[in-house]
């Protein structure tokens, strides 16, 4: 491997070859807003909980009331209340007053894409 000298204009090592650091590399992606980053890593967070996946999984189908969810994933509904408000307040899930019920429904039908992708990466690792 070439030295890199201290004179050496960058890119270049000694005999003047050029150093490719790409290593097949599209151009670096420019760099975001931390703000930006924060906020992706928060979204993240929110849904880092089996719990919260199973019940984004089930609002990609379609909304659902609270109930329902209690039903479908076999939670108590004091968990399925406490994941929803998480969700929510992370933006991710909106709920609509139908009478005594609230129905839940995804913001971002983006937000499904993060989970279903990540649920399939793992399921194609087994």
């Amino acid at each position: 491997m070439p030295t890199v000298s201290p004179d050496a204009a960058p890119g270049r090592a000694h005999g003047g070859e050029e150093h490719d650091h790409s290593h097949g590399r599209g151009a670096p992606v420019p760099p975001r807003d931390p703000r930006t980053l924060v906020a992706a890593g928060d979204l993240l967070r929110a849904l880092a909980a089996p719990v919260r996946i199973a019940i984004v999984l089930q609002l990609r189908s379609s909304p659902r009331c609270v109930h329902e969810l209690v039903d479908v994933l076999h939670v108590a509904q004091p968990l399925i209340s406490q994941h929803l408000r998480v969700l929510k307040s992370a933006g991710v899930v909106q709920g609509e007053r139908h009478g005594r019920e609230v129905v839940y429904r995804l913001v971002d039908e983006h937000l499904a894409h993060i989970v279903v992708d990540a649920v399939a990466h793992v399921e194609e690792a087994e």
